[in-house]
């Protein structure tokens, strides 16, 4: 049998969920997420010890690899850009 792999969606509901849970945010709260919603440095609980937790959990839920060198500033600024980068690892 083959491996199924995420959809768009899945991965979207995947962040989601691994926001929601690894920085204790209310799931309606993140739900309410745009593209152009800040995260690192405009939520209190998205500290850089959360970024180490967050990252782990995408890695684990997704069955993705993300390298060191792969992540950056801007890569956290915004739900729009965590979750190109979350979409294009896991839809290869």
């Amino acid at each position: 049998m083959a491996a199924q792999f995420p959809d768009e969606r899945e991965v979207e509901a995947t962040l989601r969920a691994v926001l929601a849970d690894v920085l204790g945010l209310d799931p309606a709260r993140v739900a309410a997420f745009d593209g152009g919603t800040a995260l690192f440095g405009a939520l209190p609980e998205f500290d850089s010890m959360a970024v180490a937790g967050l990252l782990t959990e995408l890695e684990e839920r997704l069955g993705i690899l993300i390298e060191d060198h792969e992540v950056d500033a801007d890569l956290l600024e915004s739900f729009g850009s965590l979750l190109a980068f979350v979409r294009a690892k896991a839809l290869r």
